[in-house]
């Protein structure tokens, strides 16, 4: 039942039984997230985007999930971005993780370079994913391309 609830969340997609993407859920979904097993919302989105919910920090954490806020600029993400993100990834790699932002666009970026440059996934594979949500639009690609180029999988 859980699992059919996230379904109805805004272009979810489940990565691993660890991970799970999507745009911005409701307030009443993060009782969905919470009840499927999920200990850490990773949110990407902007305070202003679409739909957000600016109380979202104290309704995840009032239902005793981990509340974790990164916000990505859609028209400039940045590298120092991307780094944080794998930071807190990397931090909760043995939990269940919920990342989300507007619309799955960010996270698909985000989560692409994750599986790409930390979990050694090949490129081909991990953009399986990414092109069921979307096809980045050129500065986004343009990131992605320049996060590839220059983020040493080591140091990230």
């Amino acid at each position: 039942m859980a699992d059919e609830n996230l379904e109805q969340i805004q272009a979810f997609l489940a990565l691993s039984d660890q991970v799970g993407t999507a745009g911005q859920p409701t307030t009443a979904q993060f009782k969905d997230i919470q009840a499927a097993g999920y200990q850490s919302i990773v949110n990407l989105a902007l305070v202003s985007s679409t739909d957000a919910i600016p109380e979202e920090g104290e309704i995840v954490s009032q239902l005793g999930m981990e509340y974790v806020h990164i916000p990505v600029d859609w028209d400039v993400p940045t590298l120092d971005d991307l780094i944080r993100f794998f930071e807190v990834m990397d931090q909760r790699s043995h939990t269940q993780v919920f990342v989300h932002c507007a619309k799955n666009m960010r996270v698909s970026a985000f989560m692409y370079l994750y599986r790409v440059l930390r979990q050694r996934m090949a490129p081909e594979d991990a953009q399986q994913a990414l092109l069921q949500i979307w096809q980045p639009i050129p500065h986004w690609q343009a990131f992605m391309d320049r996060a590839i180029a220059e983020v040493n999988p080591a140091e990230a």
